[in-house]
């Protein structure tokens, strides 16, 4: 029967995995846990192909307990139930180590099933998720667990899991392996940190190599045409959308183009051109807005320009619209300004409407005279002292002028109009 590589030549300890220094090192916090022998319950968090199926496969054959694999995508109470049953019987006299793949897909009823067992101690869960534990896994579940986060492979401990993948694959064939140079470095950098994704580059670079005198020739245009696009990490309900849109939020924010530019090509490549508007349009009114007020309508005409287009021409406004607004001067007092508003309005600070703004429904009949409404374009400068906040909310100050050359100037009209009142 047919097995991927990527599962036939999976690391048998933790020394032979790559990668996840951090926690898998020589003095990495896992790896220390793991030699203890004393296996809490734990929770794996990370993209896929990074080794969190390989550690916990290792992780059991470390301990003495009957290893019980399931994956939420596919599994119900029912198998659950199944494992339970076992619990203090002769399949699993020292208890269950249960693998749990893709925890997230398990509703809040199925986790709470595993509770009173992870409690007792008579089950260990290890669980491992792509998506953030935080968000998607039960707080009493993951108040009993310890997370550790699984990062991308790098492209350098990726090239040993190629180098080493060639090699099998030529022992196993009986073949000399030929590649060509530049092939396992590129296989490496454009997984994506997935090595399950590299190893199924190595498989079919063999199926699809020239064979000639006991050698196989793997070529770098045939690893470029198997690697397209193999790259890219996106889900549109995923960690790795709302990662990307914030990092092109924060580029954006923090001046730097070419970062903005990248995290741009990454939505457009992934076809995500409505996100990619969205963030680019917010970041005109929250990071640039009264510093450069001319960005908003440019950005939105910009945007308009990128839907009306479609790709790939749409590419064109939206670089330019990220290029302007990396570049452009920042303020965010508007924002400031108005959650500074919310904040009280939300505590309960509003206060009646001063009678002389209220709604006059007889416009026109000197009513409004009445009222004592100073109509500002009949003073000088158009501007008139009166009262606009409520009486209980007097001298309430949300808006502070930002130190940019716009905002500025317009501090200094006013100080001259308004006398420093």
């Amino acid at each position: 029967m047919y097995r991927p590589l990527a599962d036939e030549i999976r690391p048998q300890s933790l020394d032979e995995m790559v990668g996840q220094e951090h926690i898998l090192g020589e003095n990495g916090l896992l790896r220390r846990i793991v030699q203890s022998g004393n296996i809490p319950n734990m929770i794996f968090y990370g993209p896929s192909g990074t080794g969190k199926t390989t550690a916990a496969r290792i992780i059991a054959k470390n301990t003495n307990r009957t290893l019980r694999r399931l994956n939420a995508t596919t599994a119900g109470i029912a198998d659950i139930k199944a494992i339970i049953d076992e619990l203090g019987t002769l399949l699993a006299p020292g208890g269950v180590l249960l693998y749990l793949d893709e925890i997230q897909y398990f509703n809040k009823k199925q986790q709470q099933s595993l509770l009173e067992f992870i409690e007792s101690g008579e089950i260990t869960l290890i669980a491992s998720t792509t998506e953030n534990p935080y968000f998607c896994v039960f707080n009493a579940i993951l108040s009993r667990s310890t997370v550790f986060e699984f990062k991308q492979i790098a492209p350098e401990a990726a090239a040993v899991a190629v180098r080493r993948a060639i090699a099998y694959l030529g022992e196993r064939d009986g073949v000399t392996p030929e590649p060509e140079p530049g092939v396992i470095e590129y296989i490496a950098s454009s997984c994506g940190g997935d090595v399950r994704k590299a190893m199924n580059t190595v498989e079919l670079l063999f199926s699809a190599g020239a064979s000639a005198g006991g050698s196989v020739k793997l070529t770098l245009g045939d690893a470029r045409e198997l690697s397209q696009r193999s790259a890219m990490r996106y889900d549109r309900d995923g960690d790795a959308h709302f990662d990307i849109l914030s990092a092109l939020m924060k580029s954006l924010r923090g001046s730097d183009p070419d970062a903005a530019l990248h995290y741009l090509a990454r939505l457009l490549e992934a076809g995500d051109l409505i996100s990619a508007c969205r963030r680019i349009l917010c970041s005109a009114c929250e990071d640039i807005a009264l510093a450069y007020p001319q960005a908003i309508p440019i950005v939105k005409a910009c945007v308009d320009s990128a839907l009306q287009l479609g790709m790939p021409e749409a590419r064109l406004p939206l670089a330019d619209a990220v290029i302007l607004l990396a570049t452009a001067p920042k303020s965010n007092s508007g924002v400031m300004a108005i959650d500074a508003a919310l904040k009280d309005v939300r505590a309960g600070k509003t206060g009646g409407i001063p009678r002389e703004l209220q709604n006059v429904h007889a416009d026109g009949t000197g009513f409004e005279r009445e009222q004592g409404y100073l109509y500002p374009h009949s003073f000088p400068n158009h501007y008139v002292r009166q009262q606009y906040l409520p009486a209980e909310l007097t001298g309430a100050r949300y808006y502070e002028y930002g130190d940019n050359k716009t905002e500025q100037a317009a501090k200094a009209y006013w100080e001259r109009i308004k006398g420093g009142e």
